[in-house]
């Protein structure tokens, strides 16, 4: 073999590589999409039932093809507080099995006959898929071709994977290198470091499975450098949760708790089998007298017995996997910046649209939060002149400023994502939603300045006036409860009565004007406050109106 033919090898497997990582993303991105709402439904079921967290994270993984996207979602819940450690750590068990799935596709690609191989079949599925997503109009037709382009290029990608193996393993030097590695240890560490650097197991086992049907490797060295890839999946759950909370780093500590857990609990059996049987016999021999001449299914079903395995031991562990979790990832400490930051979003979850849109929910309803928190501020502040939150209420402004960049920014990555339908139209109401209460932010910053006027002038609004001012107060706490109730969980009811409590907020804003008139002709309030006062209760009735706002998109989205 000269050396045009080895460069040839090379750069065939490096455009296998490739296409197969594509592959992966293209199917796992329309999947995650078309399943978007079933995934989030499926989630948010996710009791304490053990059984059950393993078969959302199963079925979850199964559907969009990926493990990484699986987990790093499960990161985000847990990040937002939805979902427990506990729950988190079975999901992660179910979705390790769950990615065992592509091994089993592929073992089926590589068992065609000599005539037409299902590898040739499949791969075209490629074409197929293109072809609707080219003349197609329908979203749902342009996912659907997604997927099936998506299926029909890992087939390609494995396709030539596979010839480029078939030529390094006609080179007996290649064939003596590789066989010089038959440290499991070694081997397992260089499925870790393949699979940290390509961040895909599915790609690694993939290759491990080419390279034994080739017969590069034997399927002992094939079973090593797969159990190493488990390790090395972890890479994307730990990035992800390194710019995440205690709980999300936590999570991802579970996650590569578990793995190492399965890893040296094989490495211990295969030793003492080993050792039993004088070497004679391994996981090499024994998958493959349970399965003659299918070296592809050998590998394939030992990576589904890795893990599921692993989650059989690990699940009555789970309290103790947590714990562990807990101890090597200490709290917080209980000082905390003051500059302005997002509490749930962080840039990996960009990689995941469904999980970055639950929270940007979230941090838009914490956003609300702070809003009103500074109405509020602003409202004491005006009736008792007392500027002891004063400093609070600078920051909180600025928090509420910079959110409002930050969202409007996440939403426009987003909107390039390939979304649902109803994705879609809820990034296009955040834009409205942030804009909405970044104003009652200004409303606030508003009657804080007429606080600031009344003291200049050394006078304070009337205990009438206080007593209206404190009604409005209310009828604004009522409202955003109302309002968030609505936004949070779509409630139509909750709409209903906003929009009757924000009828409230006129009719009061208008009582507020002609009583304040009446007390001014009776000498019963301060001609210099009656400005700020008229000024604060149309500020009010504003502040009212961008809650409605916030509490109108649902309308838009009932019907989606």
């Amino acid at each position: 073999m000269d050396f045009t033919s080895i460069l040839t090898a090379i750069l065939t497997l490096t455009a296998g590589i490739g296409v197969f990582l594509v592959a992966c993303t293209m199917m796992s991105s329309n999947l995650e999409s078309a399943a978007s709402k079933r995934l989030k439904n499926m989630f948010s079921k996710a009791g304490d039932n053990k059984w059950m967290g393993v078969g959302i994270g199963t079925i979850g993984t199964a559907l969009i093809q990926s493990s990484g996207a699986v987990t790093v979602m499960v990161i985000g819940f847990v990040n937002v507080g939805i979902m427990s450690l506990r729950q988190a750590a079975t999901i992660i068990y179910g979705a390790n099995i769950g990615t065992t799935v592509t091994a089993q596709l592929v073992a089926l690609g590589l068992s065609g006959s000599n005539s037409i191989s299902t590898t040739l079949i499949f791969a075209a599925f490629a074409g197929i898929g293109a072809f609707i997503m080219l003349f197609s109009k329908s979203d749902s037709w342009k996912k659907a071709g997604g997927i099936l382009t998506g299926f029909g290029m890992l087939f390609v990608g494995l396709s030539m994977m596979a010839n480029a193996m078939d030529e390094f393993a006609a080179l007996h030097s290649v064939k003596l290198f590789l066989a010089s590695f038959h440290s499991p240890l070694l081997l397992v560490a260089a499925g870790v470091v393949i699979t940290a650097v390509i961040q895909s197991s599915s790609v690694m086992t993939s290759i491990a499975i080419t390279m034994v049907v080739t017969g590069l490797i034997s399927l002992d060295q094939g079973i090593y450098l797969t159990m190493g890839s488990n390790i090395g999946s972890c890479v994307v759950a730990i990035i992800a949760g390194l710019t995440s909370g205690v709980a999300a780093k936590r999570t991802s500590m579970i996650h590569l708790i578990f793995n190492v857990l399965g890893v040296v609990l094989f490495l211990s059996i295969g030793l003492g089998v080993k050792l039993i049987t004088g070497g004679e016999w391994s996981f090499g021999t024994i998958f493959e007298h349970l399965f003659p001449s299918a070296p592809q299914l050998q590998l394939a079903m030992f990576h589904t017995a890795f893990n599921v395995a692993t989650m059989l031991v690990a699940l009555p562990m789970t309290g103790t996997l947590v714990n562990m979790a807990c101890k090597i990832v200490k709290d917080a400490p209980a000082a905390k910046t003051n500059e302005p930051h997002l509490y749930f979003l962080d840039p990996q979850m960009l990689r995941t649209p469904v999980v970055a849109i639950r929270q940007m929910k979230a941090e838009i309803e914490n956003m609300a939060k702070l809003a009103i928190q500074n109405y509020h501020r602003a409202i004491n502040n005006v009736t008792t002149l007392k500027n002891s939150e004063r400093d609070i209420f600078e920051q909180t402004e600025k928090q509420l400023n910079y959110l409002n960049r930050e969202l409007v920014h996440y939403a426009l990555l987003l909107s390039d994502s390939s979304l649902n339908r109803f994705d879609h139209q809820y990034l296009v109401s955040t834009i409205r939603t942030v804009s909405d209460l970044e104003r009652i932010g200004d409303y606030a910053t508003n009657i804080i300045e007429y606080a600031d006027s009344l003291q200049q002038q050394q006078v304070s609004f009337s205990d009438y006036a206080r007593k209206e001012i404190e009604q409005m107060d209310l009828l604004i706490s009522r409202l955003y409860e109302a309002t968030m109730q609505a936004y949070h969980k779509m409630d139509m009811a909750a709409l209903g009565i906003a929009n009757q409590i924000e009828d409230e907020v006129d009719q009061l804003t208008d009582e507020m004007e002609q009583n304040h008139i009446q007390r001014l002709s009776l000498g019963l309030c301060k001609p210099q406050a009656g400005t700020e006062y008229i000024s604060l209760a149309q500020n009010s009735e504003r502040v009212a109106d961008h809650l409605i706002n916030v509490a109108k998109t649902i309308r838009d989205l009932q019907d989606r």
